[in-house]
């Protein structure tokens, strides 16, 4: 309704009525100007009859309520939060509409319905100036606690996920697995691939989680999702460890998760080198168990389908040692594995189930969205009424597109699943203003007072085994009652990706020796906020670390890398030697710069530019784009 359609219902001048409009803190231009339900109903009130009542007789809206106009149902309430306007009302015992019009007048627009949290609630009854006391409870981020219950512990089947080497078989395990325990039993042997499936077998039942790799598996954790309860590493008998077997050892330790090995290929080689590997997995602290050791080795063949059977009996002696357990009676929870949009379905959810049964019906929360389960659907393509703990299934009814590693909750009600999500949504602004800050070698003296930290984690790389085991060592031995050194993870070679999201997911500096990072590490280092310390002197590298341990880290030369180029082709230049052809992919390079030539993301020369040319001419400097000839100084490889 416009002001001069209301002004006219209630035989008043539109201008009186815009002077009062303005009193209340209701912005109108002109008497044409429209206005919301909730102000028509505030002015009909006080105009009641079409008699205007005089502004010098009528108190000013803007004055705090006396505390005689409040008179609460209960003195000392508890209130627990969020709750809408007219909820809040109720407590106080004051009409919903007097309540907005008392908000309004010190320009607080709330609606009827209108969540409010804490601080709102807070605010409303400082403004009020309330003269009892109520205890405002924050709920909506409590929902783990307050829907659990540990009344019926009882056992969970493992889940397991396969780490290991590019080719080594980890794809090819578990399409033998699937074939063989679970495409089988269907129709035509056609298994609906969901991400993860389960395999039942005489003595149990096993979760295999269908995404192998150590990067996939820290990806989720950086999540916050610990999912995997047991890691199986798959090694090629025939090769050997390499770097990559390694670092999805360094991954599983720092989730703190059991290892099985599966040694792999074992038709194409002979027992010696076998026994080879074993030799190098007790280098690692992996000794086999037929060696005096705690770890399982099971050599298996995927392509034969050797010691498959062997593997998952393996797997399931291993579960019962860790003596997994979950309340299948409370509300479900568990962790997103999968999400997408299918036509004609919507959006379809691959969860795992991690304690209590998730039902048709119910009301789950996944971080800002929520829905009704309207349909259950395991890895075999049969719909089910309930799933239970450990067990994969996709969810039909969700409201949005989640992400891999979420968390997912049942609630009570559809308005505690509302107030959840509205919570979650209204701080998802401040937690990116508040991103957590990472571990650094400046910042460490700062956190170890503040009892934040009790122990550096350190991810080294250097461009030799020898640089790598002395770093290494010297770290270890330099170590302060206060706080540990952890070396999470080391090899050679340049800084990757992968040390990136170990590096995240851990909170780990990671210390490099004679390398360089990759520009997608670079990048990922810097929206992950983590540190990466170049050295060429190890002395350094020892030093700095000590210094920032004992709190006496001073100011550093930052190298800054102003330009990158690549050299696509060589010449021969007679008394001169050799020039590179290069091109510049990013910044710039000017004839005074200093220069690295790295070679793999190893440092093979470090020094000065001697000639930097366009086509024949001498050039200053050369611009991202183009093309340019460089040599250098005291070096002609």
């Amino acid at each position: 309704m416009r002001i001069y359609q209301l002004a006219k219902k209630l035989n008043l001048d539109s201008k009186k009525l815009l002077q009062r409009l303005k009193e209340i803190g209701v912005e109108a231009k002109s008497h044409m100007s429209s206005l919301d339900a909730q102000t028509i109903e505030i002015i009909e009130e006080e105009f009641k009859g079409g008699v205007f009542q005089k502004q010098k007789e009528k108190k000013p809206l803007s004055k705090k309520v006396s505390s005689k106009d409040l008179r609460p149902k209960e003195k000392g309430k508890r209130i627990k939060t969020p709750l809408t306007v007219k909820e809040l009302a109720e407590i106080i015992n004051i009409k919903a509409n007097e309540l907005i019009k008392r908000l309004m007048a010190a320009k607080i627009f709330v609606s009827v319905n209108q969540l409010l949290d804490k601080s709102d609630a807070q605010k409303i009854f400082e403004h009020l100036n309330c003269p009892f006391k109520i205890e405002l409870i924050e709920e909506g981020e409590k929902v783990e606690e307050e829907e659990k219950k540990d009344s019926n512990i009882a056992y969970r089947p493992p889940v397991v996920t396969l780490m290991g080497h590019v080719d080594h078989g980890k794809t090819s395990l578990l399409d033998a697995i699937r074939n063989t325990y679970v495409a089988e039993k269907e129709k035509g042997k056609i298994t609906q691939h969901i991400g993860a499936y389960r395999v039942i077998l005489p003595k149990g039942t096993i979760t295999f989680l269908d995404t192998p790799g150590h990067q996939a598996f820290t990806a989720m954790r950086a999540r916050g999702a610990n999912v995997a309860d047991i890691v199986i590493l798959v090694i090629a008998a025939n090769e050997g460890l390499k770097p990559q077997t390694i670092e999805a050892i360094d991954h599983a330790r720092a989730a703190n998760v059991s290892i099985v090995v599966a040694l792999n290929k074992i038709d194409l080689v002979e027992a010696n080198n076998v026994e080879n590997v074993k030799k190098d997995l007790q280098k690692l602290d992996l000794t086999p168990e037929k060696w005096g050791g705690k770890t399982i080795v099971v050599e298996i063949s995927a392509k034969t389908k050797q010691g498959i059977d062997e593997l998952l009996e393996m797997l399931l002696l291993e579960a019962e040692m860790l003596e997994l357990k979950a309340d299948p009676s409370c509300l479900a929870r568990g962790v997103v594995i999968e999400a997408k949009i299918s036509q004609g379905q919507g959006i379809i959810t691959t969860v795992l189930v991690q304690t209590g049964n998730l039902k048709l019906g119910d009301i789950v929360v996944i971080d800002c969205y929520y829905g009704k389960v309207r349909a259950i659907i395991d890895d075999q393509g049969k719909r089910l009424k309930e799933a239970g703990p450990s067990m994969p299934v996709e969810v039909l009814g969700l409201s949005g597109l989640p992400q891999t590693g979420d968390p997912f909750y049942v609630v009570s009600n559809e308005k505690r699943a509302q107030e959840i999500c509205w919570l979650k949504q209204k701080k998802r602004g401040k937690e990116r203003l508040s991103y957590k800050r990472k571990v650094s070698l400046e910042n460490l003296s700062q956190q170890i007072e503040e009892e934040k930290l009790k122990e550096l984690k350190l991810i080294v790389k250097a461009d030799v085994q020898g640089s790598l085991g002395a770093l290494a060592e010297s770290f270890n031995k330099i170590s302060t009652p206060k706080i540990k050194i952890n070396i999470i993870h080391q090899a050679t070679g340049g800084v990757n990706e992968s040390d990136i999201i170990l590096a995240a997911v851990s909170n780990a500096v990671i210390i490099g020796f004679h390398i360089r990072a990759s520009l997608k590490a670079e990048e990922l280092a810097s929206r992950e906020a983590v540190e990466i310390k170049l050295y060429d002197v190890i002395y350094e590298a020892i030093s700095d670390v000590k210094a920032s341990l004992e709190g006496l880290l001073e100011p550093i030369v930052k190298e800054v890398v102003v330009g990158k180029a690549e050299i696509r082709q060589t010449f021969k230049v007679s008394k001169i030697g050799t020039i590179g052809g290069c091109f510049i992919h990013k910044g710039k390079i000017s004839r005074n710069d200093l220069v690295h030539l790295i070679r793999n993301d190893v440092v093979i020369y470090e020094g000065k530019i001697k000639s930097l040319k366009r086509f024949k001419e001498d050039a200053r400097e050369v611009k991202e784009g183009f093309e340019c000839g460089i040599g250098l100084q005291n070096y002609d490889d």
